[in-house]
């Protein structure tokens, strides 16, 4: 009988199954799909591996890089990493801007690029200088959590700044608008980016598909520590004896008995196995109000020569607002047009969308042929919605019921929804669960 059971092979998952085999407490795997890495996986499109998405990683993501480097990929190996470009880029030669940090220490590195941005005038320079001292500083930590366009405004941030800067960098990285977003969880992430290491803002880029980055070179690990890994296994129920999980059921009425058990999944599927128990009742009704927000990937494979300046680019007044090359990852011609949040575009018909986004992207780019092929994934549930309201309904990793854990974006409070923030959570849970043994 294994000791732990992981149930839910993403991200967090898998990060907790390979740590309690790191630490020589191997765990038994349970994936309801026919492959690992949740909504972070890879998937076969007419003899290409595409991602499930595009997905943005940056230097800070230390625990990332650790879990990689312990299940054998070194940095070099798994990425590319360059310094942080900020490049949005306006229709028909319009106005747009680029913001290049020059190699300073943090967060002087930020200033710098802030000062030379060109494309941004000297008065909103000053407005994002005057904010980013403040927060370098440790400025706006107290207080209610705001939406972060309040905060903004409050700051004397322009509109115009705000549509060109800080809505770009909001949808990047807490994939909410502005309006919406948790101004207590941005300021976070752009402590971690800018203000410690300017290596922390660095982007990286994987040099192979999301499947191949973690998933695989992780089940190999698990398995090779004694672990188990078991696909197409969906659980549908927890077993608790006397206020301790002890087990779980699966769909087929098979059972799987363990001393503790990490609940690795969505916020809406954990939430169904919660429910029926009444001393677990109170966190599902929690995760039941979380709201989501859906990310849209648009792909589009170009002739192998055509491709970016630089891995990615912002797209001002357009409906996606970023542009990754897939070529940096080995995939040349093929782009990824990346739309954030909540729109039309996730009811629009295929071929009204694709329309409008290669039309777009011509606006931008007029010496590109048309796309030969193309592709659109919707993630309806892609992160939760960063927002001050569910910032307050995110649990945390341990439950009323004594051996049930919780692993997964979701649960670290003040941090976005992000492949780092999954790590984390996972690492963290597989810790928690290795000192309850003692």
């Amino acid at each position: 009988m294994p000791e732990t059971i992981v149930v839910g092979g993403g991200w967090a998952g898998l990060a907790a199954a390979t740590e309690l085999c790191r630490r020589r407490q191997p765990a038994l795997l349970l994936e309801a799909a026919g492959q690992l890495g949740g909504r972070a996986r890879s998937l076969n499109h007419r003899g290409l591996r595409l991602d499930n998405g595009q997905h943005l990683m940056i230097g800070a993501y230390h625990d990332l890089l650790s879990l990689l480097q312990t299940v054998g990929l070194g940095e070099s190996t798994a990425f590319h990493r360059l310094p942080l470009q900020l490049r949005m880029q306006s229709a028909n030669g319009q106005a747009g801007y680029r913001l290049i940090p020059p190699r300073l220490p943090a967060p002087l590195h930020l200033l710098a690029g802030l000062l030379q941005a060109n494309g941004l005038s000297w008065r909103e320079r000053g407005q994002a200088l005057r904010l980013s001292l403040m927060l370098a500083a440790g400025g706006t930590d107290d207080g209610d959590d705001l939406p972060l366009a309040t905060l903004l405004q409050h700051h004397g941030q322009s509109a115009s700044l705000i549509c060109k800067l800080w809505q770009p960098l909001c949808l990047a990285t807490l994939n909410t608008a502005v309006e919406q977003a948790s101004s207590r969880v941005f300021v976070r992430m752009l402590r971690d980016s800018f203000a410690h290491d300017s290596r922390d803002s660095d982007l990286l880029i994987p040099r192979t598909d999301l499947g191949a980055l973690l998933p695989e070179p992780a089940r190999s690990f698990i398995e090779k520590y004694h672990g188990q890994v078991r696909l197409q296994q969906r659980v549908s129920d927890l077993l608790i004896e006397n206020g301790h999980a002890v087990g779980v059921t699966l769909r087929d009425g098979r059972q799987y008995r363990a001393k503790h058990i990490i609940l690795a999944l969505a916020p809406h599927a954990c939430r169904q196995l919660l429910a029926p128990h009444r001393q677990l009742r109170e966190t599902a009704d929690r995760l039941g109000q979380i709201e989501h927000a859906p990310i849209c990937t648009v792909y589009l494979r170009y002739t192998p020569s055509i491709r970016l300046s630089y891995p990615m680019i912002g797209l001002l007044n357009t409906t996606a607002q970023w542009l990754f090359d897939r070529g940096y990852s080995g995939q040349a011609g093929l782009m990824a047009a990346v739309i954030s949040g909540h729109g039309p575009h996730m009811i629009d018909s295929n071929d009204r969308l694709i329309t409008r986004i290669s039309g777009e992207i011509a606006t931008h780019f007029p010496h590109w042929p048309p796309p030969e092929d193309t592709l659109i994934i919707r993630e309806k549930r892609a992160t939760l919605l960063c927002s001050p309201e569910n910032n307050q309904l995110r649990p945390g990793m341990s439950t009323p019921v004594t051996g049930c854990w919780l692993a997964g974006d979701y649960t670290l409070k003040d941090y976005p929804a992000v492949l780092e923030g999954a790590v984390r959570s996972g690492l963290a849970c597989a810790r928690a669960v290795s000192a309850a043994r003692r």
